[in-house]
């Protein structure tokens, strides 16, 4: 009787194992950051039959640790998790994982405690790993709350280990794969500014050209120069909110006071171009926590997308309402709208809706981190769009927090 039992134990631990070899190629058929991070925690918490698994990552600058993703959690990334005062903390330190079987009364648990408070979630267990490729520990794998109130095992500590192996060297490449492919994109969305810089500087230079010419000429320059800046500014502030390094405030905000901020910042852009603007926001709006400044950047950035796309006689109209625990923010236009095909790649780094670029200038970033933005409040964003019709901007924003 032991026998069987001994063999259906190690029975199951090899059809976890199985399991754990099949996730890993799953993680290694992908360099996307994001789509990566969330593979990691879901197979997590189906390897350890959890209610919750987290994954957080070290900043090479600072050496902080970041929220980067987590199931069942909303509204958790890009906070930062204290090396001293957090079981996270702890095990990024040691290099070692660490089983909490009563996290309410571990010291380790202070900062998981305020992290529980924000989030409306209960942490009453926790088995975390790190993440170590290269010899250096890159972040944390957690998982939360055994299933049916077990305790963690020697088997469950093996998979998530194994598991965080894999992961680490995923995560190495993906984060190396994208500080690349960055770099690769701008340089390319700065080679035609360039050029034009480059091309009128040297026609100045000549003596032919006449004083008209050479003020028309430094115009042009000055216009792509500043285009360049455009694009460096984007490009960094994108890079710290992917990378979880941006600083982000946690008060609380008023989306009506933000929305008409917003569109009175862009009533001469609308005005100039016989745009008409509508606000309809609810009377009712619950207060919500996060980052005014950065949710107004993100309101400013769709409410400009569609003012530059739409025709004289359009409208725009931004609206916000309550639904369920969720704020639902909306920009939507009655402008020639977009190709079906063109919906899934909007808010791509540096993509521009087919036959639109001599229509519209910008630096093609606007979306991706309007995008960032909305998610790092715990948000999800989605267009919808029909042609000759219009196109809707749609987020939601998460209001249980507050």
């Amino acid at each position: 009787m032991e026998v069987d039992q001994e063999q259906k134990g190690n029975g199951k631990r090899i059809a976890w194992l199985e399991r754990v070899i099949e996730i890993s190629r799953s993680l290694s058929s992908t360099l996307s950051l994001r789509p990566l991070l969330d593979r990691i925690i879901r197979a997590g918490q189906e390897l350890t039959e959890t209610e919750a698994c987290s994954i957080m990552l070290v900043d090479r600058k600072s050496g902080q640790l970041y929220f980067e993703a987590a199931t069942n959690l909303s509204g958790v990334r890009s906070i930062v998790v204290p090396m001293e005062g957090s079981v996270a903390g702890w095990v990024a330190q040691h290099g070692e994982p660490l089983v909490v079987s009563d996290a309410q009364g571990d010291p380790r648990f202070s900062f998981s405690s305020k992290a529980d408070a924000q989030s409306a979630f209960t942490t009453r267990s926790i088995l975390a790993v790190p993440l170590i490729a290269r010899g250096n520990v890159i972040g944390v794998l957690e998982a939360i709350n055994k299933k049916d109130v077990a305790q963690f095992t020697a088997d469950d500590i093996e998979l998530l280990t194994v598991l965080g192996d894999q992961a680490a060297v995923a995560v190495q490449n993906a984060l190396l794969f994208q500080q690349s492919d960055l770099v690769a994109e701008i340089v390319h969305e700065m080679r035609t500014p360039l050029t034009s810089i480059i091309a009128y500087a040297d026609l100045i230079r000549r003596s032919e050209s006449t004083p008209d010419q050479r003020s028309q000429f430094a115009g042009i320059i000055q216009s792509e120069a500043e285009r360049i800046n455009g694009i460096t500014k984007n490009f960094l502030d994108l890079a710290r909110l992917e990378s979880g390094r941006a600083s982000l405030a946690r008060d609380p905000i008023y989306m009506s006071t933000v929305t008409h901020m917003a569109v009175n910042v862009v009533q001469p852009q609308a005005d100039a171009k016989g745009i008409k603007l509508s606000v309809d926001v609810s009377r009712d709006l619950p207060t919500i926590v996060g980052d005014a400044q950065r949710l107004h950047q993100a309101l400013l950035n769709l409410l400009s997308n569609a003012i530059k796309y739409c025709r004289p006689g359009d409208m725009v109209t931004v609206s916000a309402r309550s639904e369920n625990d969720h704020m639902v923010v909306s920009v939507a236009d009655t402008g020639p709208g977009i190709p079906a095909e063109a919906l899934p790649n909007l808010f791509e780094r540096f993509y521009r809706v087919p036959d639109t670029e001599n229509r519209a200038v910008g630096t093609g970033l606007g979306l991706s981190i309007t995008k960032q933005i909305v998610e790092v409040h715990g948000g999800e964003i989605y267009a919808t769009s029909e042609e000759g019709r219009g196109a809707t901007f749609t987020f939601t924003l998460p209001v249980k927090d507050s």
